[in-house]
């Protein structure tokens, strides 16, 4: 249930689902009891490691790159490794798009489609914003059997939808990362699908983005980021879990025990602002565990301190780390196309008392958001009992619906 106050928007209640959308999030709920655990992909034990797949050719690129254009395809082609349901296809695509100080990057991505015809206007399209996966080249989401979100996606793809998943610049590709920075990550989301098009004609021309944990702030940031003059094909952004102010999060993570979330902030900010320096951020044991994770995609548990150790006093004082933030802040400039936030009471790394502060801002600027928030569950719990708020939402967008608001 809903049980945020706040000014800006009123209180509601997640909707009475039919069953086939319960019994989808029940199956979906025990496909990802561990999956989206909290900073899982960072602290595996050896055995545990995710099952990934070689760095081949297909992501490698001239030195120059070639010029192209946003969104312009670089090649594609057909992938039969991933841990999929037979009844859909994967295609990786590499394209061109724009680094944030608007140099020309290379991006790879993974495009899943269900089998068969296409509807006469094209299949729909779900672009997926994910969540830290790593930074090193190797940690691409496409370079995991499961694509990280595996169940999630398939969900998607299994309700008659394409997904294009794009690795994010400097992920697969060997061009600086743009860790944690949600206007060069939403770019990258938003030339994928263009890319996804030229590779796959029967791709139809309407959209909409959904994302979790920091894909969640990338999605938003994607509404944020396209015109108005968009609408007409860009349907909407969808974010689970994770929505919050740059500041307030990351404050939020540095009082948790263990969160190596923050060496990802400091490497954010030293890709953005080059004179930046880590050690004023880091204390010798976060510079340790930053070179570990530079070139591996998960620190043992052992190898990382409590988030006390990691920070020296008064980091978030720092001018380039101030301006970060203002950076990555939503509700800056308004989003034309709905907006639906899910939220947990204590979910994940942003508790909705966190994620309130931003709908409010988004209401205030008049925006369409419809928020929902389920108090007392865990992250899985969450995206487990939220599908089908997701799914529904998603088919009224594409069916041409108005969008609901709990704004007022």
């Amino acid at each position: 249930m809903i049980d945020v106050s706040r000014s800006g928007f009123k209180s509601t209640k997640p909707k009475f689902r039919p069953p086939f959308l319960k019994l989808i999030a029940t199956a979906f709920l025990l496909a990802t009891s561990a999956a989206f655990a909290p900073s899982q992909v960072l602290t595996h034990k050896a055995s545990e490691t995710p099952r990934r797949l070689p760095l081949t050719k297909f992501y490698d690129t001239p030195d120059p790159l070639p010029s192209g254009q946003p969104g312009e395809l670089i090649r594609s082609e057909p992938f039969y490794e991933y841990l999929l349901p037979y009844t859909i296809s994967a295609v990786r695509i590499l394209y061109h798009s724009r680094s944030p100080n608007d140099k020309d990057v290379a991006v790879s991505g993974v495009v899943l489609v269900p089998r068969g015809t296409a509807p006469p206007a094209g299949w729909p399209i779900i672009a997926w914003a994910h969540d830290l996966t790593g930074s090193a080249r190797q940690c691409a989401p496409s370079l995991l059997k499961t694509l990280n979100e595996g169940p999630l996606l398939s969900m998607y793809v299994g309700l008659g939808y394409a997904v294009v998943a794009s690795d994010y610049a400097g992920l697969g590709t060997n061009f600086p990362y743009a860790v944690l920075d949600v206007p060069s990550n939403a770019q990258d989301i938003i030339n994928s699908v263009a890319a996804a098009r030229a590779a796959l004609p029967q791709l139809g021309s309407k959209w909409l983005v959904a994302g979790y944990a920091h894909g969640s702030r990338v999605a938003v940031g994607v509404a944020e980021a396209l015109p108005k003059n968009s609408t007409k094909e860009f349907l909407g952004a969808i974010g689970i879990l994770g929505v919050a102010d740059p500041s307030e999060l990351f404050e939020h993570l540095a009082q948790t025990s263990s969160y190596p979330t923050l060496i990802f902030l400091a490497q954010g900010v030293k890709n953005q602002y080059p004179e930046f320096r880590l050690d004023d951020m880091l204390t010798g044991k976060g510079i340790t565990l930053d070179k570990n994770l530079a070139d591996s995609c998960e620190a043992l548990s052992e190898q990382v301190p409590d988030s006390n150790e990691l920070l020296k006093p008064g980091w978030q004082n720092n001018p380039y780390i101030k301006d970060f933030f203002s950076r990555n802040a939503l509700g800056r400039k308004p989003a034309f196309s709905p907006v639906l936030l899910i939220s947990g009471e204590t979910a994940g790394e942003a508790p909705s008392s966190l994620t309130t502060a931003i709908v409010g801002r988004l209401c205030q600027q008049k925006d369409r958001v419809l928020f929902v928030n389920y108090a007392g569950l865990n992250p899985s719990a969450v995206l487990g009992n939220s599908v089908g708020e997701q799914v529904s939402w998603i088919r009224a967008r594409f069916s041409g619906q108005r969008a609901p608001s709990n704004c007022h």
